[in-house]
C-alpha cells in the first residue's frame, strides 16, 4: 500500500531486537500453501475419517522485517517508504511455525512459500487491487 501510494509510510515497530538487523523476525508462508494445508489436506484428512486437530502452518524459517523490506525493493526497483517506531508491547523477537504436526498428519510441505514468490505474487495482486494512486484527491465542495 504504501509502494502505490495508499498509505504514507509502513511502520517498523522496533529496530532494537536482539537480532543480527535489530528487527523482529517472522515465519511467512505463501496464501496458496497455505489455503493448500488448511482447505485441500485438512479436508481430505476429515473425509478419510480423521477426527481432525489443530496445526501450525508456516515454513519454520524466518526473516527479519528489514530483509522483507530488502527483498520487496529487489522484486518491485523501489524502496518501501518507512518509519521505525517503538516496539508494541509483547511482541517476540522471533516467531516462526513449528509445522512439524501438519507436515506429518496432513502431509503438509509448502511448495511457493520461498520469499522470492510470496513477494512477486503479492506485488502483482496489490498493483491490480490497489493501483498506483498518481494524484491528490479534489477538495470538497461547499
Amino acid at each position: 500500500m504504501a509502494l502505490q501510494g495508499h498509505v504514507a509510510d509502513f511502520a517498523v515497530f522496533g529496530d532494537d531486537y536482539d537480532t543480527p538487523d535489530g528487527t523482529a523476525i517472522r515465519d511467512y508462508i505463501h496464501v496458496t500453501d497455505l489455503a493448500s494445508a488448511q482447505h485441500l489436506l485438512a479436508l481430505n484428512l476429515l473425509m478419510q475419517g480423521h477426527s481432525g486437530g489443530a496445526f501450525n502452518l508456516g515454513t519454520g524459517t524466518g526473516f527479519s522485517v528489514r530483509e522483507i523490506l530488502a527483498a520487496i525493493a529487489a522484486e518491485t526497483g523501489r524502496e518501501v517508504p518507512h518509519v521505525v517506531k517503538p516496539r508494541r508491547s509483547g511482541d517476540p523477537t522471533y516467531l516462526v511455525a513449528d509445522a512439524s504436526a501438519a507436515s506429518q498428519t496432513l502431509k503438509f510441505q509448502t511448495a511457493h512459500s520461498d520469499l522470492a514468490t510470496i513477494i512477486r505474487t503479492a506485488w502483482a495482486w496489490h498493483r491490480t487491487a490497489h493501483p498506483l494512486k498518481t494524484s491528490k484527491p479534489l477538495p470538497p465542495t461547499a
